[in-house]
């Protein structure tokens, strides 16, 4: 049985390289949490400084990433559908496993408390919403869902110009980075003030990038290798100073017109990467990866905890790197196979309320060429 489904997705006619792009996002963002999450369980993650580093070194780009990707096909989709039909997907693809997987997790947290390092309660329920920093990740599901409604309004009903988005992106970013120096709390509004442009610049940047034209700058090694001579340099700074203010957040909070340089010449690296594995046919499960990457979001806390809990609690693993190393790919592999146990015995519903019709016609046509 293909675990992945990825014979499908390996052949649906997407633009592969945002797959690949997806994938290079949510596998950092899966680090970042299989990090913290042993972090905040009391390992000693300083005691093994390259996995520190990098946890700081890769900070910066994850998330703005994934708003410019989405922000990439709003255009063509509002187009195509309309404001009407653009919203409902919305709710469907997004708010709802928002929705889904926060109550489940916030319900398995309240339920096993004792073995948990996180305190929720009740109340979390209604943060899914209106604070959704305080329930773990899933403010990101919620800001991407508020940024795109928002945005997708403001495009069709108040006719704003794509230049207007922009400057209005810039001047949330920047009120946003101004709020976060001072104790006004904002709740949800906070993440559509820091990524509302990363989505406006997604869409500015949407012609070009889907061009024959991109795909030859972003594997040309003219661009390429002062592009990455950039990153690096960049990247090395930014992990400096955060480590030694000893928070990751030091530069974004401090020093926003560096975060915003560093977030934009990252995503550019990151999609380099992604050209160029497109263009050559590589490390096609990446590609894979990138295609599920909300189904891994909504369920990899779960994932990665239940795996360290297994095997600190039931194995007694000690070894922090073993432990660091298994429950990271559990927190990739396993919300992946669920999804397609999910697609088999027709529990789609748990990550979407639109049914994945191909998904589910490839799947029985495979079952039925098997048989």
């Amino acid at each position: 049985m293909n675990l992945f489904n990825s014979g499908y997705i390996l052949s649906n006619k997407r633009f592969g390289w945002i797959d690949y792009d997806r994938g290079i996002s949510i596998i950092l963002v899966t680090y970042r949490h299989c990090y913290e999450g042993m972090e905040n369980s009391g390992m000693k993650m300083h005691d093994y400084p390259i996995l520190e580093y990098l946890n700081y070194f890769l900070f910066g780009f994850r998330m703005p990433l994934f708003f410019i990707a989405s922000g990439i096909f709003v255009g063509g989709s509002l187009r195509k559908r309309g404001l009407g039909a653009y919203s409902k997907n919305r709710v469907q693809t997004i708010l709802y496993p928002l929705l889904v997987w926060g109550i489940i997790q916030i319900s398995l947290q309240i339920l096993f408390s004792a073995h948990t390092n996180s305190s929720m309660s009740i109340r979390n329920y209604l943060d899914l919403l209106i604070d959704p920093r305080s329930t773990g990740q899933f403010w990101y599901l919620n800001a991407l869902f508020c940024v795109g409604i928002l945005y997708s309004f403001l495009k069709v009903k108040a006719k704003m110009q794509l230049w207007h988005q922009i400057l209005l992106g810039l001047a949330l970013y920047f009120f946003g980075a101004y709020l976060r120096t001072t104790p006004i709390y904002i709740g949800f509004a906070m993440d559509i003030c820091k990524f509302y442009f990363f989505f406006a610049l997604g869409d500015a940047v949407s012609g070009y990038i889907m061009s024959e034209k991109a795909a030859k700058t972003f594997t040309s090694w003219k661009f390429v290798v002062p592009m990455l001579v950039a990153f690096f340099s960049i990247q090395y700074i930014f992990t400096d100073i955060n480590l030694s203010k000893g928070s990751d957040y030091f530069v974004e909070n401090n020093m926003p017109l560096f975060f915003l340089l560093v977030a934009i010449v990252g995503c550019t690296v990151s999609m380099i990467v992604s050209f160029s594995l497109k263009r050559y046919q590589a490390a096609p499960f990446l590609r894979v990866v990138g295609y599920n990457s909300v189904h891994i979001y909504c369920m990899q806390i779960i994932a990665m905890s239940v795996t360290r809990l297994f095997l600190t609690k039931i194995l007694h693993v000690e070894n922090i790197p073993a432990i660091f190393g298994i429950s990271l790919l559990c927190g990739v592999m396993i919300p992946m196979i669920f999804y397609n146990i999910c697609l088999r015995f027709n529990m789609w519903w748990l990550f979407t309320l639109k049914k994945p019709e191909e998904e589910i016609n490839y799947l029985s046509s495979m079952k039925t060429s098997n048989a």
